[in-house]
């Protein structure tokens, strides 16, 4: 069971609250509604000073669920953003800013969202890693934490267990990062759908990602990821893969498992269902144009392989991807 908490006080912005509690719950619902999963989510709002609620600046009153410095055994930890200069929030911080760095070396994700990055650089957590904030924020932020690798150009950073989005709307697209984490592949590409897909783009593309401890050195399977990638639309197998490496079939697949989790026609199907979504979403191409681009066989076992990861046919993601185009309004005299 996944459990995440968020950090209220006063200034926080309550759709950096509202947007990850609801992704995770829909996440969770998801998940009890297919067989052999029902993964639940332990979600809590937490406070700072032992109150039982808290009043946002926006007059939004939250219910809280204790303490910041009660929780523990967290997987996830949200910094929500903060509305206008981050001051009134870090003459209050000193006191309880220590527990978030020790929640970190017990294990905790801490994701910061816009200028909330500000309560991590405190901490000295991000000195000499990758961080961003809200683009209004960039030049004090950098005056403030020279120690801190500011990423202008990013709207997401991440290193290790440290990340950071620079807008409330960037941290529905970790949220769904985080989705996939606990849930898989099919379940984040669901909720992903339901959360205006049009508005999303994928983590990878928006994250300035830093290689963490976790990342595989194999050079022979990433040289055959490398290939995948390149040649998506190849008649790829485990075979001509692992004669490629110099390994037998047998070899190369555990070595590729070992490497990254997945067998090597998975990590080539998850490969062509994304590039199939890249397309459906930004070209006009026909959907048979696609299929034969992403290496399907034919627009049917496309259009199967697409629902069963994502839960949406091809039309009807592209639908919903271009859904909320605005068109100009012509109005005529009468």
């Amino acid at each position: 069971m996944p459990t995440a908490a968020l950090v209220l006080y006063p200034e926080a912005l309550a759709t950096s609250v509202t947007l990850p509690v609801e992704i995770l719950h829909a996440a969770a619902q998801m998940s009890q509604s297919r067989r052999g999963l029902g993964i639940k989510a332990d979600i809590q709002l937490v406070g700072l000073s032992g109150k039982s609620t808290v009043t946002l600046d926006s007059g939004l009153r939250l219910a809280l669920h204790g303490d910041i410095s009660t929780v523990e055994n967290c997987d996830l930890l949200i910094l929500p953003a903060i509305w206008r200069h981050p001051r009134r929030v870090l003459k209050h911080a000193t006191r309880w800013l220590p527990r978030i760095a020790e929640l970190h070396a017990q294990g905790t994700t801490i994701c910061s969202v816009g200028t909330a990055s500000t309560l991590l650089a405190e901490t000295g957590l991000l000195d000499h890693r990758p961080a961003t904030t809200h683009w209004h924020d960039f030049d004090r932020f950098e005056r403030r934490y020279p120690a801190v690798n500011l990423k202008r150009r990013h709207l997401i950073t991440q290193s290790e267990r440290l990340y950071c989005v620079g807008s409330v709307n960037s941290i529905g697209d970790f949220m769904v990062h985080f989705v996939e984490q606990w849930y898989g592949e099919r379940i984040a590409r669901a909720v992903e759908a339901q959360f205006s897909p049009e508005a999303r783009q994928s983590f990878e593309t928006a994250a300035f990602l830093q290689a963490s401890s976790g990342a595989h050195h194999d050079a022979l399977i990433r040289e055959s990821q490398d290939l995948m990638q390149l040649r998506p639309e190849e008649a790829h197998s485990v075979g001509s893969l692992a004669a490629l490496s110099g390994l037998s079939a047998r070899s190369f697949g555990r070595r590729f498992h070992k490497a990254t989790g997945e067998t090597p026609m998975r990590y080539l199907l998850n490969l062509r269902i994304r590039e199939a979504r890249a397309l459906l979403q930004h070209s006009d191409l026909a959907l048979a144009d696609i299929a034969w681009r992403c290496g399907f066989s034919s627009p049917s076992r496309f259009s199967q392989a697409f629902k069963r990861a994502t839960d949406l046919s091809p039309r009807a993601f592209r639908e919903a991807v271009r859904g909320k185009r605005f068109g100009a309004a012509v109005n005529s005299a009468s």
